[in-house]
């Protein structure tokens, strides 16, 4: 499973759901350790006409729920990410063709960046917020696209 270090007497243990690096640094910049990492293995595949805030929404709550079947008497954080262009939700790009057609899509554009976060605490109750941020995307010339495929950094 994942990292794991004893819990404090005080409180009950941190579960993190979710193998996200990111997930990791964002929470030690706020001081806090998860007791454990367990990432929960969920379809991230969008449902036929889902939107990109309902994806992200479902997909934290999913993540979340699975996580918190085994551990009853923990605090279970999970959040999902979702890129939306319109109604059209932009995956993870599988390759370096793919994330292309995606910064061809999004250069001179404006697109949303929403994350759903999901909280499960002991004995069940829930706590869901949806963030969402507009970004503006400068128009690329095709040298900085390539700049960028080339970094690796889309992966």
């Amino acid at each position: 499973m994942g990292e794991t270090r004893p819990p404090m007497p005080d409180r009950p243990p941190l579960i993190l759901a979710s193998a996200s690096p990111r997930r990791l640094e964002l929470l030690a910049r706020l001081g806090i350790t998860p007791d454990r990492v367990a990432p929960a293995d969920v379809d991230e595949n969008p449902r036929k006409a889902e939107l990109p805030h309902q994806l992200a929404a479902r997909l934290a709550r999913a993540k979340a729920e699975t996580a918190a079947a085994g551990n009853p008497d923990a605090l279970v954080l999970a959040a999902d990410t979702v890129v939306g262009v319109g109604r059209r939700i932009l995956g993870k790009p599988a390759d370096a063709a793919e994330a292309r057609r995606f910064l061809n899509l999004l250069s001179g554009r404006r697109h949303r960046v929403i994350t759903g976060v999901c909280l499960i605490r002991p004995g069940g109750a829930r706590s869901e917020r949806l963030v969402e941020t507009t970004l503006a995307f400068q128009r690329l010339t095709p040298a900085q696209m390539e700049a960028h495929i080339g970094s690796g950094e889309w992966q």
